[in-house]
C-alpha cells in the first residue's frame, strides 16, 4: 500500500520513542505536576493512544504547553474533585471543577456505559472541565464495551461563523465510535473547522506556512504565516474557517451548524459556559481557567438488533466502501479509524515520532523534575 511505503518519510527528522517510555515519561512529570497516580495514569494513557494512533498534535505535544504549564500557573488543578450533580436512570450531569479533562471523560464514559448496559442507552454531561485530549479514546472506550460511542466538546473560541471573520465557536470535535467485525472500529474524530490549532502547532514546530484556506483575519483575508496565526488565534485577531471552508460554495455553513451543535450540547443540557466564556482570559487579558463542558453518549446494540448484527453491517458497509470504484492514480479508499489503526501497527514496531522540537521540552522538564530518563536523541 502507497500509504505505509510513504509513512516513514514524514518522519526523517524524529527520533523514535518506544510506547511504554513515552508514556512512563508523561505519567511521571504528571505526578510531579501535582496530579495525584491514578488520574496520572488516566491522563497518560489518553495522551499516549493520541501518539500511537498517529495524532501527533494530542500526545506528547500538549503535555507542557496544555496541562503542565496550566497548572503552573494556577489555572487548571491538578487534583480532580468529580460532584455529580444529577443522576437519573440514563442520563447524568458533573461538575469537574476545573480538575483534569481527561480524568472528568474517563469517568463520564464509565458511566455512561453502565447506564447503557441497563437502559439501552446513557448520556452523561460534564461541566467546568478542561482539554480532554483526543475525543476518539472515549468513543473507543464505547466500542471497546461492545457499544457506540458519541462525544464532543466545546474549546475556547477558534472558529469564524460563515459570513463573520470573530473567533467565536471553539474547533468543537463531534466525534462517533462504532464497533465492527473487523480488526479495528469506525472511529470518526475531528475538529467541525478545516483544522484545529495542534495541528497548526505540528506546522509550527516543522516550520512550514499553512495551507490557504484555513485562517482567516478581521479583514476576511487568508493566512498562512504559522507562527504569527498561533499568536493572532490567541488575541483573536485570526480565526479558523468552518469545515466547508470560507462562505456557502463550498458547504462552509455546514461545519457552522455542526460546531454550533456541539457548543450547545457542551453547555445547555449542564448549565455550563460557552464560547467567549471561553476565552481563558479575564478584561485585563490575564489568564484564567477555561471552564470546558464535555457530553457522553453510550448505546448497547444489545437493546436493538444485537452486537453481532450491528458489527456485521457496520463492517460490511466500510467494506464496501474500500472496495468502491477509485480515483485515477489512487491505489485505496480509506474508512474512519483505519488510518489511525495502521499508525498503530507501524509505530508499535518503530515507538513514537518525536520531533527536535519536542526533544528539547521533554529534557526540559526532565531536569525539571531531576527524572531518570537518558533518551538516545540526546547522543547525537
Amino acid at each position: 500500500m502507497k500509504y505505509l511505503d510513504e509513512y516513514a518519510q514524514h518522519y526523517t527528522d524524529c527520533a523514535w520513542v518506544p510506547f511504554e517510555d513515552l508514556e512512563a515519561f508523561m505519567v511521571e512529570a504528571l505526578q510531579h505536576a501535582g496530579i495525584p497516580t491514578e488520574d496520572a495514569k488516566i491522563i497518560g494513557d489518553v495522551l499516549i493512544e493520541s501518539d500511537k494512533r498517529g495524532i501527533d498534535s494530542h500526545g506528547i505535544g500538549r503535555l507542557k504547553p496544555i496541562y503542565i504549564d496550566r497548572i503552573d500557573i494556577g489555572i487548571m488543578n491538578p487534583v480532580t474533585e468529580l460532584e455529580i450533580v444529577k443522576d437519573q436512570n440514563a442520563t447524568a450531569v458533573i461538575d469537574a471543577h476545573n480538575g483534569m479533562g481527561h480524568v472528568a471523560g474517563y469517568k463520564a464514559m464509565e458511566m455512561a456505559i453502565e447506564k447503557a448496559k441497563k437502559y439501552g442507552m446513557g448520556m452523561v454531561v460534564v461541566r467546568n472541565s478542561n482539554h480532554y485530549g483526543i475525543a476518539g479514546y472515549y468513543a473507543t472506550m464505547a466500542t471497546k464495551a461492545g457499544m457506540l460511542g458519541i462525544t464532543g466538546t466545546n474549546a475556547r473560541p477558534s472558529i469564524a461563523p460563515t459570513h463573520g471573520v470573530e473567533n467565536m465557536l471553539g474547533t468543537n470535535p463531534l466525534t462517533f465510535g462504532f464497533p465492527t467485525d473487523e480488526e479495528f472500529p469506525f472511529v470518526l474524530d475531528c475538529a467541525t473547522s478545516v483544522t484545529q490549532r495542534g495541528k497548526i502547532e505540528v506546522y509550527g514546530r516543522a516550520g512550514k506556512d499553512l495551507p490557504e484556506g484555513w485562517v482567516i483575519d478581521h479583514e476576511g483575508k487568508n493566512r498562512t504565516d504559522t507562527q504569527q496565526v498561533l499568536a493572532d488565534l490567541t488575541t483573536g485577531k485570526a480565526a479558523l474557517t468552518p469545515l466547508g471552508g470560507i462562505g456557502e460554495v463550498t458547504g462552509g455553513y455546514k461545519g457552522y451548524g455542526y460546531a454550533t451543535v456541539v457548543e450547545i450540547l457542551s453547555a445547555a443540557l449542564q448549565d455550563g459556559s460557552w464560547m467567549k466564556a471561553l476565552n481563558g482570559f479575564d478584561e485585563n487579558h490575564k489568564p484564567i481557567p477555561y471552564p470546558l463542558g464535555h457530553f457522553f453518549i453510550a448505546i448497547d446494540p444489545e437493546h436493538f438488533m444485537g452486537l453481532s448484527t450491528f458489527k456485521f453491517i457496520a463492517g460490511s458497509i466500510c467494506r464496501e466502501l474500500r472496495a468502491s470504484m477509485k480515483a485515477p492514480g489512487e491505489d485505496y479508499i480509506f474508512t474512519a479509524g483505519e488510518k489511525e489503526y495502521l499508525a498503530y501497527q507501524f509505530r508499535k514496531e518503530h515507538g513514537c515520532p518525536v520531533p527536535p522540537s519536542l526533544q528539547k521540552v521533554m529534557v526540559t522538564l526532565r531536569d525539571r523534575f531531576k527524572m531518570d530518563y537518558h533518551w538516545d536523541f540526546e547522543q547525537k
